[in-house]
């Protein structure tokens, strides 16, 4: 074989190789910037549920413990939200959700709250109606979190 012959397929081979190694960590480097970016978008749907979720709960509990007629349109868009739920949370966020589900509902069958009671359950700890659901939700988020990196 010729030198020259040697010399120009190393080259091409080289060239080849080069070329595969450089196009292939472009492809790794993509996808692992897409599934960053679709872990990133998760997280910021879910963050949006649990708030949409927190503020709607909030206002049912607060008027189940005004008054003994369901606000049932509220409690639909509650509902609502813990449907979607359940295609994105995980089984501890979607339990306290219900958990806060049923406690609005057991709420507006109890007798309406004086303002004195009101402060007497505030004092208690007994109207946070949303911590384990908080924990929950967090405990989620850092679970994500960990698998992002």
């Amino acid at each position: 074989m010729d030198a020259s012959v040697i010399t120009a397929l190393a080259a091409l081979t080289g060239a080849t190789v080069g070329g595969l190694t450089s196009g292939l960590a472009s492809w790794l480097t993509h996808r692992t910037q897409v599934r960053a970016q679709w872990a990133s978008q998760k997280i910021i749907r879910r963050q949006e549920l649990y708030n949409e979720f927190i503020e709607a709960a909030s206002k049912c509990y607060v008027h189940a413990l005004q008054h003994g007629q369901a606000d049932i349109p509220a409690l639909v868009e509650l509902y609502a939200k813990l449907g979607r739920m359940r295609i994105l949370s995980s089984p501890k966020v979607l339990e306290s959700a219900r958990q806060i589900e049923r406690n609005i509902i057991n709420t507006y069958l109890a007798p309406d709250k004086t303002f004195l009671e009101l402060r007497e359950m505030i004092d208690s700890g007994s109207v946070d109606l949303l911590r384990d659901f908080s924990v929950a939700c967090r405990a989620e988020f850092e679970s994500l979190r960990a698998q992002q990196f």
